[in-house]
């Protein structure tokens, strides 16, 4: 299996559905932390769902767990997460931080919790990806490197067979090291076209060459949902010489900055159908952004 995920293949057309949301809404205390959402996540897919603090990404993720009530329609793997919970979760794998493993507890402890609690555990599978690291049974986690603690953390999760991986921040607090080692081996010894990962992250450049859909969440609504390749023909950048920026405002970009003295404009090419190819090349030199420069521009205001 690729290390990479072909972030080049768009959504297949009747695809099987891991979510279908519609209207999902949810309210804490007069506050909409939910308005309206749609969702409909096909199997064998890589979703990054990416906002700021407090735009719903939590609260989604808890509805789609049935951690939480809420108003709207939503089906995950065909089952309704609040009434039908148990079953949901025997298909289900869910991780916030990595690092969050008690201090106290054994590789052997861990094991064996794991497999009391998940029906769907492969004890010889894990004890198999371990035997290829420098954990043994009776190591407490108090002793282990962050980067051993990733290591553990793998193993069990790789061990489920469940249909729906969910990662919250998995990778919280660790360097970039083992940021990159935790998704490369997630990919290689996880990852296939029977299994759905849907990720939240801050780090949204190191999930970037992982992903094939991608999803905003601002203040409870969605902002963008698509697949890479349509997020890669929708969105471009020209880096602008002085004597066309007017030119180039004049296209309605979705947004400008200044990098070392010229204009770099983001353009959405749905929204301004005039900014096609020729236009564009015209003004400059043109490339892809990168999620981090797209979801700055969609997201500004967010933090005012």
């Amino acid at each position: 299996m690729n290390a990479v995920a072909d972030t080049t293949a768009p959504r297949e057309a009747g695809a099987p559905l891991v979510v279908e949301a519609r209207g999902l809404r949810k309210t804490y205390r007069g506050s909409a932390a939910l308005q309206g959402v749609d969702l409909a996540i096909p199997t064998g897919r890589i979703v990054g769902l990416v906002g700021p603090n407090g735009a719903g990404k939590t609260t989604a993720l808890k509805a789609l767990l049935g951690l939480i009530p809420f108003e709207g329609e939503l089906k995950v793997l065909g089952l309704d997460p609040c009434r039908d919970r148990d079953e949901l979760m025997r298909q289900v794998c869910f991780i916030a931080d990595v690092a969050v493993l008690p201090r106290w507890i054994r590789v052997r402890e861990a094991i064996a919790f794991v497999e009391g609690v998940h029906p769907g555990f492969d004890r010889a599978k894990c004890e198999a990806f371990l035997a290829k690291t420098k954990l043994n049974p009776k190591m407490r986690v108090r002793e282990m490197s962050k980067g051993m603690i990733v290591q553990l953390h793998l193993a069990l999760v790789m061990a489920i067979d469940a249909k729906l991986l969910v990662l919250d921040e998995p990778t919280l607090g660790l360097d970039i090291l083992y940021r990159k080692q935790f998704y490369q081996d997630l990919l290689e010894q996880y990852f296939d076209h029977d299994r759905t990962i849907i990720v939240t992250t801050h780090q949204v450049e190191e999930i970037q060459h992982i992903l094939t859909d991608l999803i905003f969440i601002r203040d409870g609504r969605i902002a963008l949902d698509a697949d890479m390749e349509a997020v890669g023909q929708r969105f471009v950048e020209v880096m602008v010489p002085a004597d066309r920026v007017e030119a180039a405002r004049a296209l309605g970009p979705l947004d400008e900055r200044q990098v070392f003295g010229k204009s770099i404009f983001l353009y959405d090419r749905q929204a301004s159908p005039q900014a096609d190819a020729a236009t564009l090349g015209a003004l400059g030199e043109t490339r892809s952004p990168g999620i981090a420069d797209l979801f700055v521009a969609t997201m500004k205001g967010t933090y005012a």
